[in-house]
């Protein structure tokens, strides 16, 4: 009932989730800056506060964003029939290499790969594979990299050939609904604005907005404070010059509910309904708000 496409499922019902593994210096060469938990796979500790960037710190990020912005763009470039997100993730990651930066999702968590990849009806967290894409998929491939000390993280989802109406029209939507949240955005703003908006948009058009998923602050840290939720809440904060964070609305054709498969981290919808999303990295300044994946 949500179109023409293959669902994706899991290839085991046996619990496979990967082991935290330092990648090799063949992987990301010695001279290449690592995040902390590129060694054992652990995450930071999230600080309460949310950090306020200023001078050096902004082109810092604004150097890392650059970096995720063109890698997503060659990722965006390889999308095609026959072509595996597994060669889709290697040659991302060869990318974000030769610019000197590190691929932040590898050994975060331990999750295996460089990038994210997530066909049809897996809402987020796909692991890149052997699978051949296929003409009428559609693909969100998720780009963060890291570079002088800070986290850049954008996100696309792709068309695979000949997409039927339905896929188009959810995929339109989901771009929209960021754009709209993205210029809501400026000092003084309630951060509730974005799910308000979001949900807006995706509810008139018959769409279901994930709330298992968020956007978050980013910076020094991957993730960290604020989260930055993409349906209607009524979060307390407002946005302040100097904020970095996330906006990546995941909208879905039918529930917007995940499961989340034996590997760890695919999660694809429980009715079988695509899910697209859209995702760019954004800094509040005085005057408003700039996209630095953009």
């Amino acid at each position: 009932m949500f179109g023409q496409y293959r669902r994706i499922i899991p290839a085991s019902l046996v619990a496979s989730k990967p082991r935290a593994h330092e990648p090799s210096l063949s992987s990301v060469p010695s001279h290449i800056l690592r995040p902390a938990y590129a060694k054992t796979g652990d995450p930071p500790t999230w600080d309460t506060e949310i950090p306020i960037l200023e001078g050096d710190e902004i082109e810092c990020l604004r150097a890392a964003c650059a970096v995720a912005r063109d890698a997503l763009a060659l990722g965006g470039s390889m999308v095609r029939a026959g072509v595996t997100t597994e060669a889709i993730d290697n040659e991302v990651h060869k990318f974000i290499v030769s610019r000197d930066a590190y691929p932040s999702c590898l050994n975060y968590m331990g999750f295996p790969r460089s990038i994210c990849t997530s066909v049809n009806n897996v809402i987020a967290h796909g692991i890149p594979g052997k699978r051949p894409l296929e003409d009428g998929d559609f693909i969100n491939i998720d780009v963060t990299a890291f570079k002088k000390g800070f986290h850049g993280d954008t996100s696309a989802t792709f068309a695979v050939g000949q997409v039927d109406a339905p896929g188009v029209a959810l995929m339109d939507a989901t771009r929209e609904s960021l754009d709209l949240a993205i210029q809501a955005c400026g000092p003084g703003v309630l951060l509730a604005t974005i799910g308000e908006v979001i949900s807006v948009h995706a509810e008139a058009l018959g769409y279901s907005v994930s709330q298992e998923l968020t956007g978050h602050g980013i910076g020094r840290c991957f993730h960290q404070n604020p989260l930055i939720y993409h349906h209607y809440n009524e979060e307390p904060g407002e946005m302040v010059p100097g904020m970095t964070f996330t906006i990546e609305p995941i909208l879905c054709q039918g529930v917007a509910t995940g499961i989340q498969w034996p590997d760890g981290w695919t999660i694809t919808t429980t009715d079988g309904g695509r899910s697209a999303q859209f995702e760019h990295t954004v800094y509040i300044t005085d005057q408003g708000v700039e996209v630095l994946t953009a």
